[in-house]
């Protein structure tokens, strides 16, 4: 599972020439769903999400105050195209992206959970499958990638590096 974090000052989508969602100061969210992604990976970027410290506090200082600190809203938005390969040939390939039915459970359970960490009035959510009209006013601008452990892996098992594959050494002491 991946996310794009904008931090805005406004933000809204529409369908059909209708906003359908709207939020003032807080994060525009893009969700993409991949085929690997569970309920665990719905979670991790949940909490995630939800504890970045995208804003600064009441004194200027940056990076101090998450969308939960500031009481601001979120806007969240399904989109498949951030699992789009283009390694091969000009055509983007979405086959690493969720189907349709299960990846709307999950962009569902998402909202779901991101809700009732925070406040339901305060996160709201695009037009599944719908060809939408986005519109944002970028903050900063501020933009961040985030990925899920099961992503992590995934990225891991292409470019031959695992975390899990790497050992930490102490370089305090002479090896025994």
């Amino acid at each position: 599972m991946k996310l794009v974090i904008q931090r805005v000052s406004s933000a809204s989508v529409s369908v059909g020439g209708a906003i359908v969602s709207s939020i003032k100061n807080g994060l525009l969210v893009l969700v993409g769903i991949s085929r690997r992604d569970t309920s665990s990976d719905v979670q991790f970027l949940a909490k995630k999400l939800l504890s970045l410290k995208l804003f600064e506090d009441s004194e200027g200082s940056h990076w101090k105050k998450s969308v939960k600190d500031l009481d601001y809203e979120l806007l969240c938005i399904s989109q498949f195209t951030l699992h789009a390969r283009t390694n091969k040939g000009a055509k983007p390939d979405f086959h690493v992206s969720m189907n349709g039915e299960d990846s709307k459970k999950l962009y569902e359970e998402f909202l779901d959970v991101v809700s009732r960490s925070y406040k339901e009035e305060r996160v709201q959510g695009g037009v599944f499958g719908a060809m939408m009209s986005v519109n944002i006013v970028n903050e900063g601008p501020v933009t961040i990638l985030l990925d899920s452990p099961s992503e992590q892996e995934s990225n891991a098992c292409k470019t031959g590096f695992s975390m899990s594959n790497t050992t930490q050494h102490n370089t305090n002491k002479p090896n025994e």
